[in-house]
């Protein structure tokens, strides 16, 4: 195990090491390769098909690979995911709940699941941040889609991860919901979270990233750094990586 990671900085949050990943014929990730520093925002960009809710999935433990090697923390995702899973916060279009249960009853047992300490009072703490106080007790089941996005932030949230993963979260979100997801990327208790976003959106992408990655075909086709792009200087990389106008 020591040998695996040498070659992991400790700076490093996340390293992805070749990776790909076969569904029968189709590759849909090919051979990528990346590292995120601790406290770094990475923002994913491409087409539909690119790879990117796959990516996302793999360095969530939600999927596995077909190869390439995945350092969380400097733990490999291989050896250690429930590690892992403590570690970060993920946010998807599954927003994992339970539509029986209330809102409570659900960041209940994932409070539960991450022995997250104080638990009735950091429950009532993420609702709050949401702006979900008032339907703390009603079934998920009956929540909007709106609604039911804020809860899984704030399910995401729970155990304080220091790692957020996040594929399209902007899916279901009115525009105040939308300011509630940037607060929940920014610092908690004093230490910037690592983030890796995937969007569609790139005026988005370019605020809340330190760094941007074009995905397409399977393959890193671009990288920058934000400051160094404008809206008009980014489209014109996502054309020229992709063939396709954003």
């Amino acid at each position: 195990m020591a040998d695996e990671i040498k070659d992991v900085a400790p700076a490093q949050a996340i390293a992805v090491q070749e990776l790909k990943k076969s569904f029968g014929h189709h590759l849909a990730l090919n051979g990528v390769d990346f590292r995120v520093a601790r406290g770094e925002s990475v923002v994913v960009f491409g087409p539909n098909g690119a790879g990117k809710t796959t990516l996302i999935k793999i360095l969530a433990t939600i999927m596995n690979p077909s190869s390439g090697r995945i350092f969380i923390d400097g733990m490999s995702a291989k050896d250690s995911a429930e590690k892992i899973r403590r570690r970060i916060g993920v946010i998807t279009h599954q927003t994992f709940l339970y539509g029986t249960l209330t809102a409570y009853e659900n960041l209940e047992f994932y409070g539960r699941l991450y022995d997250v300490p104080r638990r009735k009072e950091r429950i009532h703490e993420v609702v709050e941040t949401v702006g979900m106080t008032s339907r703390l007790h009603d079934r998920v089941g009956t929540l909007s889609r709106g609604m039911q996005q804020r809860l899984s932030i704030a399910r995401s949230l729970l155990h304080k991860p220091p790692i957020m993963l996040l594929d399209e979260p902007e899916t279901g979100l009115d525009q105040q919901a939308l300011v509630v997801l940037r607060e929940a990327l920014r610092a908690e208790d004093g230490a910037r979270r690592t983030v890796v976003l995937t969007t569609h959106n790139l005026e988005r992408g370019l605020e809340l990233g330190d760094r941007l990655l074009i995905l397409a075909r399977g393959r890193i086709v671009y990288e920058g750094v934000t400051a160094s792009l404008d809206l008009a200087g980014l489209r014109e990389a996502y054309h020229q990586s992709t063939g396709v106008k954003a």
